[in-house]
């Protein structure tokens, strides 16, 4: 704190700010060394608390102890989750609290004056800034809270005697409450558990079905229904509309509303996003005729980047001692409080500072909006192209349909209605996923995935909520703009092939095809084993252990293609599930790898079974032909030679060559063997290096480096390379033997063996063969072609990346 600073006020508000910047500074530090990462988690609280110390922490163990609860204990906790940079403006916010604490100690009349002037100013400031003319104010931590309150105030407006009477004063005349069906979920059943009201007393408004925004308010419905209402005895009371719904960000006809509302009598809320753009110079009046309604709530902390600051209810009202029974106003002093935290953060942002934020938000939508538009893909779904400070937008396949010819397009109009609920399903799963990518790839950018009744899933961009938190930048926004761009060609990749993959699995034999469209990738296969086993617990368990290793086999092979078990909730038990892709892949190759894998598997398993028993039964010949053997060598040998000591100087007098030869068990047989025929089977056999491993066909056509399940974009290329490779080798090894046949004849032999390997290769253009050690370099073999073709497989391994 500035050392002119602390003369002017009073010592105990400056040791107060210097305390709190101190715990914040300690707090928000995340350059520690790893010795004091390691010294803090002897202060971390396990889920058994233990006794309170006798002697007290100081202030520093204990800001220390709420560090590791708030970053946990892990050191790669430490890494990811920090505490959000709150700023400056966010230390005025939290100053307020300690303030509000200390101002509470104050003595009543000093304390109602101060807890007056700080009411009064933020409410007059509020009501200036958002245009709201002779309005009250209530603040309050819940965002819900001010709606209730405003229910509760309009049912005692209406009914008189509902302060005595209670409940029975509406069961002659039951209330009605309207709430947009665009509205937050569970808002309704909330006021109605809060008010102790039935459900019956509230009704969802539905949005437009053939004219206008369908995520707007169907006025003409809704006059129906308050119709409806009052000619079987209701008595309609209150109307919430929107201002910015909570998923798409549009707003009611508001002006249509409030002339509904005043021909019947009723209250008029709004809330909503949009209600933030009232402070700016310009306000397209859908928005401005919010100004007219009866209250509107403001969630000022999102907006604004504030953080523990109290949402606002703003509401006009003539009668005091109604306000105070519903709970609008107070006689309280330390209730005003609440106000305090938000009356210095306005103070110190200013009125400018308050408009750029929110300017500030609005420029970040229409920044976005701009580059959606030059996606052919992306549909976006705003109220205004202009001035929207919602984006709304979901990758669509209609481009997929243009590509088909006449009788294609007649075959997909016959399936219609079921190609629409498919591809809604198949749609929703690709634009989760995207949007979930989009979150993880630039979470400063505050982009989160939401359901719309009509669209489905979309993506949503609310840089009001979330870009004064999140210190989103127009960079962010084009950093998102790039990666959605780069994740489009993997989503249309994947849809093009998915019935390519579909085709190629019910062609092929062991593979069964099991379509899932709320999986967001190329497909999903499961492998059928042949032989079924008579009981299904154990047929369940070899299709368990054979899924599981043949997972363990894709995922070990070299390609880019991300293989899964699917979902952890709702997905197929021992399925394989294959994630998105792109174009490039070879479907036949893949969908043929699956196979083979699984039935080598299947083999191996089938093996092993008949292994054991083979060797079991191995095992009791074996012992049944060693006891023979011994009982023949003791007919052959006599008693007194099994004897140690005896036997020894029988054997060294009288020697004896024993008939019983060697055995050897072989597992693959399960039976022995004479070891004569595996001695004489082992000197046949030269020492070298073991054969090669035998491998399926597609894989023996990959080129070093090129990873597996990828088209070659230049076949040509590819084979001419394959070719001269296999060339390369053919020269190399006959000039080689030509080269030392010749090398004891001189060096004038060496280079008449050289023209003559050059003229085998002459089509080739392949320099001269390697010289003998000791030789000049001159005409050293260089082949640079078969390291050429690893290069572009090291460049595309990020694609895997993209992938996941």
């Amino acid at each position: 704190m500035d050392p002119t600073l602390e003369k002017m006020v009073d010592p105990t508000l400056a040791e107060m700010g210097k305390n709190l910047n101190e715990a914040m500074k300690m707090l928000e530090d995340s350059q520690r060394e790893a010795e004091e990462e390691r010294e803090k988690k002897r202060y971390a609280r396990k889920d058994i608390p233990g006794p309170l110390q006798g002697s007290g922490q100081n202030m520093t163990a204990i800001l220390q102890l709420v560090q590791n609860l708030m970053h946990g204990e892990d050191e790669e906790e430490l890494q990811t989750h920090r505490l959000q940079n709150v700023g400056e403006q966010g230390h005025i916010s939290l100053l307020g609290h300690s303030l509000a604490a200390y101002i509470s100690v104050l003595d009543k009349e000093r304390l109602r004056k101060l807890t007056t002037r700080i009411l009064s100013d933020t409410t007059l400031w509020l009501c200036r800034l958002f245009r709201y003319e002779n309005g009250s104010a209530y603040y309050h931590e819940d965002d819900r809270e001010g709606l209730l309150k405003v229910c509760k105030l309009i049912i005692h407006s209406n009914y008189d005697d509902y302060a005595t009477e209670g409940f029975n004063v509406l069961h002659n005349k039951s209330p009605v409450l309207y709430i947009s069906a665009a509205c937050r979920t569970g808002l309704g059943q909330y006021i109605c558990n809060q008010l102790g009201l039935p459900i019956s007393c509230m009704c969802s408004v539905p949005c437009n079905t053939m004219f206008g925004s369908q995520h707007q308010m169907d006025v003409a419905l809704l006059e129906r229904l308050i119709k409806d209402d009052i000619e079987c005895g209701k008595l309609p009371l209150l109307l919430v509309a929107n201002a910015g719904t909570p998923g798409a960000g549009h707003t009611d006809k508001l002006a249509r509303l409030k002339e509904l509302c005043s021909q019947y009598k009723m209250w008029l809320h709004v809330e909503g996003v949009n209600l933030a753009t009232l402070t700016l110079g310009y306000v397209s009046s859908s928005v401005l005729a919010a100004t007219k309604c009866d209250s509107m709530t403001l969630t000022l902390g999102p907006w604004l980047g504030l953080p523990a600051v109290p949402a606002v209810t703003l509401y006009r009202h003539e009668d005091p001692s109604l306000s105070l029974a519903a709970g609008l106003t107070t006689s309280q002093p330390v209730e005003k409080l609440r106000a305090l935290p938000l009356w210095l953060s306005l103070q110190y942002l200013g009125h400018d500072g308050i408009v750029d934020r929110i300017k500030y938000a609005s420029q970040l939508s229409q920044r976005l909006l701009e580059n959606l538009r030059k996606l052919s893909s992306i549909r976006t779904s705003v109220e205004d192209e202009f001035n929207s400070p919602v984006v709304v937008f979901r990758f669509i396949q209609e481009h997929l349909e243009s590509a088909l010819d006449g009788a294609q397009y007649q075959t997909a109009a016959v399936q219609e209605s079921t190609k629409d609920s498919n591809e809604r399903e198949t749609d929703d799963a690709l634009n989760r996923w995207l949007g979930e990518q989009l979150g993880q790839l630039v979470p400063t950018s505050g982009v989160d995935v939401v359901e719309l009744e009509d669209e489905g899933v979309c993506i949503r961009f609310s840089p009001l909520m979330t870009a004064a938190v999140l210190n989103t930048t127009p960079e962010h926004v084009d950093q998102l703009a790039e990666c959605l761009k780069a994740k489009i060609p993997i989503l249309i990749g994947t849809l093009q092939l998915r019935d390519e993959f579909k085709q190629e699995v019910y062609q092929t034999a062991g593979l069964t095809y099991i379509e899932d469209l709320s999986w967001p990738g190329l497909g999903t296969v499961r492998y059928e084993i042949t032989n079924e086993e008579p009981y299904p617990e154990k047929q369940q368990l070899a299709m368990e252990n054979i899924s599981s290793g043949l997972l363990k086999k894709l995922k070990e092979l070299d390609s880019d293609v991300i293989f899964s078990a699917g979902p952890e909730f709702g997905g197929e038990k021992n399925c394989i599930y294959i994630g998105m892709v792109t174009d490039n892949l070879d479907v036949p190759e893949l969908v043929e790898t699956i196979a083979t894998t699984g039935k080598e598997i299947e083999e191996s398993s089938k093996l092993l079974e008949n292994m054991t028993e083979v060797v079991r039964k191995g095992i009791i010949e074996a012992e049944q032909q060693l006891q023979k053997a011994n009982e023949a060598k003791l007919r052959e040998e006599g008693v007194l030679r099994q004897i140690p000591l005896v036997g020894s100087v029988l054997n060294w007098l009288s020697p004896v060559h024993s008939s019983v030869k060697g055995r050897s068990f072989s597992l693959a047989g399960g039976s022995l063997e004479p070891t004569d025929k595996l001695y004489a089977q082992k000197a046949q056999i030269p020492e070298g290096t073991p054969p090669p491993t035998p491998t399926t066909s597609h894989a023996k056509r990959k080129s070093p480096g090129q990873k597996l399940f990828r088209k070659s974009s230049r076949a040509s290329a590819s084979d001419t390379v394959s070719e001269t490779s296999v060339g390369h080798t053919e020269g190399t090894e006959e000039s080689q033997t030509i080269a030392e046949t010749t090398s004891l004849e001189g060096e004038n032999e060496i280079h008449k063996s050289t023209e003559s390997s050059a003229q085998l290769n002459g089509d080739l253009e392949l320099p001269a063969p390697v010289q003998p050690e000791g030789k000049s370099d001159e005409h050293s073999f260089n082949i640079p072609e078969v390291h050429q073709t690893s290069e572009p497989a090291e460049a595309e391994d990020p694609e895997k990346e993209d992938l996941r």
